[in-house]
């Protein structure tokens, strides 16, 4: 067998490696979309039957600062063994997403969470993987699009997209601080950056 033979043979195989751990990589990130979805689903179901029926007693309520040192509080309800400050709903995609009340990399494979701030403050910042279900889409919202904020107690936040933009991954202080009432914020699928989608308050 000649030496041409033998390293053509090699670079098949290669290939032949390269697309198996391709497509099992796109296999496997199918099946984490799909369960996020499910887990998600399942949760705000949940979260919506408890908020029904919540009292006063039920509720937790945090103290925070934010980064002009002003206080402002955070209401959360316990659900199984997660805490929730409200529903977050997205029309343009017909998505209906509980928002957990603190960010962890463990929580968010399963829901969107708080990263800072409040809704009763006007600065609440949700972040959330780049699930298809969860924020995948958040960077095809229309500036005037219209997102609602249900907090545990009931009460009902309606914003509009006024601003969709990209930012480095570093720049946690351009996040979270700004005249926005609401922002939505994920990974790009590249992972080198992010999309911010900047909402006011209407009403």
């Amino acid at each position: 067998m000649s030496k041409k033979t033998v390293i053509g043979r090699i670079l098949i195989v290669i290939g032949a490696l390269l697309l198996i751990g391709a497509l099992s990589l796109y296999l496997y990130n199918r099946y984490d979309a799909d369960r996020a979805s499910t887990a998600s689903t399942e949760a705000e179901e949940k979260l919506s039957d408890a908020m029904l029926s919540a009292v006063g007693s039920e509720y937790d309520l945090s103290v925070e600062e934010d980064e002009n040192g002003e206080a402002y509080s955070v209401i959360s309800l316990t659900v199984g063994d997660d805490s929730y400050i409200g529903i977050l709903s997205i029309p343009s995609f017909g998505l209906e997403l509980p928002v957990l009340s603190e960010w962890s990399y463990a929580g968010l494979k399963n829901s969107p969470a708080r990263y800072t701030g409040s809704a009763s403050a006007g600065n609440l910042v949700i972040c959330a993987h780049n699930y298809e279900r969860h924020f995948g889409n958040i960077k095809d919202l229309s500036i005037g699009a219209s997102i609602t904020f249900t907090d545990v107690t009931g009460t009902v936040y309606e914003y509009e997209v006024t601003e969709v933009e990209t930012i480095q991954p570093t720049a946690i202080t351009e996040m979270i601080t700004g005249d926005w009432d609401l922002t939505l914020f994920t990974c790009n699928y590249s992972g080198q950056a992010r999309v911010a989608v900047r909402c006011k308050l209407v009403s």
